[in-house]
């Protein structure tokens, strides 16, 4: 009966981190789905202005909490969240709040992901042929330019660029390194809208997030996808080259 019962308990063990990020996050898209808006933000920014002069470092510690759980639980309103912390702290040192908040809830979620069923889904693709076992060795092979590409692309889900590495058996010290410095373009653009929300809610308007698709914001983020492809083409070439 124990040999039994042992693996399912372990199995158990192992899944009750999804677990509970799963239920936090149905949670919070219940519950906070309604306060974590643009809305919410305008008709509070003078209380918030306020008590971030009164209580600076406090506001920080808290933002930054609040900001490692909106990641951690994939929660809406990581937008108006950065968008809060240009507000608040400025271009800097609002990004680098930011940076560090993302990239500790984003750890989280992965080391859930991979203690839950990265291993498994690791070892499944190992012994896998055909398609699903060429992409995970493609990962692999190319392993840092991959990782900075999905943090890079606009249109990768952040969720997804945050779960993805844990099944393939990526590094814990690379992932930390490719999104903290992956999702800086991003994060440094709508922390840069956010610092000038003062002048928007004077005018009454609504800040223009489509800017990130703006040439000159693209163009140079674009341009770090190039970068950071360029190991996969020279390796590429070196290979066809017999090199």
């Amino acid at each position: 009966m124990t040999d039994m019962t042992t693996p399912t308990i372990a199995r158990a063990s192992r899944l009750l981190p999804v677990a509970v990020i799963l239920a936090g996050a149905v949670a919070g898209w219940i519950f906070l789905g309604d306060y974590l808006t643009f809305d919410t933000l305008r008709e509070n920014r003078e209380a918030l202005l306020d008590f971030r002069d009164a209580h600076y470092v406090a506001v920080v510690a808290a933002y930054m909490a609040i900001y490692v759980l909106i990641v951690a639980f994939s929660l809406p309103g990581a937008t108006i969240a950065t968008l809060t912390g240009g507000f608040l702290f400025g271009l800097f040192p609002g990004v680098f709040f930011i940076l560090v908040s993302a990239t500790i809830g984003a750890t989280i979620i992965f080391l859930a992901a991979r203690f839950g069923f990265g291993e498994a889904l690791s070892a499944r693709m190992d012994a896998s042929s055909g398609r699903v076992r060429r992409i995970s060795e493609a990962i692999r092979e190319n392993e840092l330019s991959a990782l900075f590409l999905i943090r890079l692309v606009p249109l990768v889900p952040f969720f997804v660029a945050n779960v993805l590495p844990a099944f393939v058996g990526v590094s814990l010290h690379r992932y930390l390194f490719t999104t903290f410095f992956g999702i800086m373009p991003g994060t440094a653009v709508y922390t840069w809208v956010g610092a000038g929300l003062g002048a928007v809610f004077a005018r009454g308007d609504t800040p223009d997030l489509s800017i990130i698709f703006e040439p000159m914001v693209l163009g140079p983020i674009l341009g770090l996808c190039a970068l950071a492809l360029l190991p996969v083409i020279l390796k590429a070439l070196r290979g066809r080259k017999g090199i």
